[in-house]
């Protein structure tokens, strides 16, 4: 009579319960790892869904809408971009501004289809038309605060971080051997800015005679 085997099968997997704001995360952070793949409209619900080990049906317990899990993924996104652009702790005036500068070069060129699909990328979203008044608006107050600027400037450093973020998407879109160096457009927009702000002359008082 033949011993019978017994052959162990590999244990069942355990998924982790998880609350509803830690799935909630955790879809989030799929939907930005494949945001670096494909513009948000792009994104497949189901393989998000899949992905995290859930139905499509209970994704939408999370989030209401398809349009409401994208929001939630661009403006994850958005936030992302601010933290990788922000100087370091202490740092402070030109020299932070300067970081920044650097920072916000390097985002754009590493990441250059993925910024202009999260910024440009219009119709996909409900109210991504304000994605990129926010971003510019968050840089340029944290500027404001590193030069300790008033309020007053804001607008002009508004303008000042959209002509910054033109110019370092038409610097990434050129070859690296035929573009100028980093350190040179780095020099060029912090002039920029003191010409609009550090060192710009106040404006004549109106002439208020009748």
């Amino acid at each position: 009579m033949l011993n019978s085997v017994t052959v162990d099968s590999d244990p069942p997997v355990r998924r982790t319960r998880l609350s509803h704001d830690e799935r909630r995360r955790q879809l989030v952070g799929i939907g930005l790892r494949r945001l670096v793949e494909r513009p948000i409209q792009d994104l497949p619900i189901d393989e998000v869904a899949a992905e995290a080990g859930i139905s499509r049906g209970l994704l939408f317990h999370y989030f209401p809408t398809k349009n409401d899990f994208y929001a939630e993924v661009v403006a994850a996104a958005g936030r992302r971009v601010l933290r990788n652009v922000a100087p370091d702790e202490g740092e402070s005036g030109a020299a932070g501004v300067r970081q920044m500068l650097e920072r916000f070069l390097d985002q754009i060129d590493r990441r250059r289809e993925s910024y202009l699909a999260l910024v440009y990328g219009r119709g996909a979203v409900r109210g991504d038309e304000d994605l990129a008044l926010g971003l510019r608006m968050a840089v340029a107050r944290r500027v404001l605060d590193l030069l300790d600027l008033s309020e007053s400037d804001v607008e002009v450093v508004h303008a000042w971080v959209a002509y910054v973020e033109d110019r370092a998407l038409q610097w990434s879109a050129q070859q690296p051997s035929s573009r100028a160096g980093r350190e040179h457009l780095v020099d060029q927009c912090a002039r920029a800015l003191d010409v609009l702000v550090v060192n710009a002359e106040p404006a004549d008082e109106p002439d208020r005679r009748p």
